[in-house]
């Protein structure tokens, strides 16, 4: 149980995560990874070179350390972080070793003066708190899928029934239960995880369930990554009849019931879970825009898809917006997304619910138009591909 005493250190410490916050966990990662291969396969090691990983969990820890005593006020990042777990399966014997290296990495970065021995006892209550409050919320998750009809705990053998490409960059792989047992019902938006063995190096990655739940198969579709370890290996190497290990749905960026006009907004693969999430709403006669971005023809999956829905639901208005386009690509607009496109997309009343998603700049860039747009902030949604963190 935290002090008063030890809360006030913790929180006494959120100048220096501020400014060197990202460089005390890159210290941390190096010490936990270089140290603990038994918990490298929950990393992504392209999230590790590019420095979103360390970024994201300093991100965490300072938001933490900012609101120690008022933890209802971090928002939905508690429900992210559990969900992120969750799909990778984390479980509560890799938090004692998370923390010995986080403790460990303070006491090193901020060197003996700093982290004193009542700022690391203050920090490892600290650490204890939240590892106990994720690891509540993560069982309860945990047992709520293996209770669920269709549900499991753990991994499960999917076989791959079949192979579409979708795009010159997406392919989606149909997946099925090797069991022949029934598949529980995931939300709109949801993930899976997936365990997969590449080159004898186990890894486990989330990819986006791209079809409503349907209670016999999953849909994800997956593009392929430039030096992308697990993606190329899926593209390249895994067939029909070949049978993945996958974990639960999982996610905390799902479709909420509303009767407001529904808008989707997408760049590149952000288009996947949008698409259970078009097809729950026009099932329920809910207005949708929809609204993809994509470098190009080639590499823009399910147009033709979104085209037919478009044909058979008067409820549905879709742009695209390409950055090269031709003539015959048929386009909304070429060039990046603007401020003043999306204005023009929009419905007129800004009584709308917004998901978007897509590469990090088109986040930052939608967020920011929506905000001058006039668009509530309660109103809209959004997800990452990789580790969480704030959009600036």
């Amino acid at each position: 149980m935290l002090t008063e005493r030890q809360r006030a250190i913790v929180q006494s410490t959120v100048p220096l995560l501020e400014s060197g916050g990202e460089a005390l966990i890159t210290h941390f990662y190096t010490t936990l990874l270089g140290e603990h291969p038994e918990v490298r396969p929950l990393f992504n090691m392209a999230h590790q070179h590019s420095g979103a990983q360390p970024r994201a969990l300093a991100f965490s820890v300072l938001m933490y350390a900012k609101h120690i005593d008022r933890l209802e006020a971090l928002g939905d990042l508690p429900a992210q972080i559990v969900n992120k777990h969750v799909a990778l399966q984390v479980q509560p014997e890799h938090y004692p070793i998370v923390g010995a290296c986080l403790l460990r990495a303070i006491r090193e970065v901020l060197g003996a003066e700093v982290a004193t021995d009542e700022v690391i006892d203050a920090w490892a209550a600290a650490y204890r708190q939240l590892a106990d409050v994720l690891i509540a919320a993560e069982r309860d998750v945990y047992d709520r899928t293996a209770a669920a009809e269709g549900g499991w705990r753990g991994e499960r053998a999917f076989r791959v029934e079949k192979k579409v490409q979708e795009s010159a960059e997406i392919t989606s792989f149909y997946l099925v239960p090797a069991d022949g047992g029934p598949v529980m019902a995931h939300l709109p938006g949801q993930y899976i995880g997936l365990r997969v063995a590449v080159d004898g190096q186990e890894q486990r990655r989330n990819y986006s369930l791209s079809a409503p739940a349907n209670g016999r198969s999953l849909r994800i579709s997956v593009k392929r990554e430039a030096g992308g370890k697990v993606s190329n290996f899926l593209h390249d190497r895994v067939q029909a009849g070949d049978t993945l290990a996958v974990f639960p749905p999982a996610g905390h960026f799902t479709l909420q019931h509303s009767d407001r006009p529904l808008v989707l907004i997408s760049g590149g693969v952000g288009i996947t879970p949008t698409l259970p999430m078009l097809a729950t709403a026009l099932g329920a006669d809910r207005p949708v825009t929809f609204i993809h971005c994509a470098r190009d023809r080639a590499v823009h999956a399910f147009r033709e898809r979104i085209d037919q829905l478009a044909a058979e639901h008067p409820l549905l208005t879709r742009y695209y917006c390409y950055d090269r386009a031709v003539p015959e690509d048929e386009v909304d607009a070429e060039g990046y997304l603007t401020e003043q496109r999306l204005g023009e997309w929009l419905p007129a009343s800004r009584d709308v619910d917004v998901y978007f998603l897509g590469p990090r700049p088109f986040m930052r860039l939608i967020k920011r138009a929506l905000k001058h747009l006039g668009v509530p902030e309660r109103q809209v949604r959004y997800e990452f591909f990789g580790p969480a963190e704030a959009l600036a």
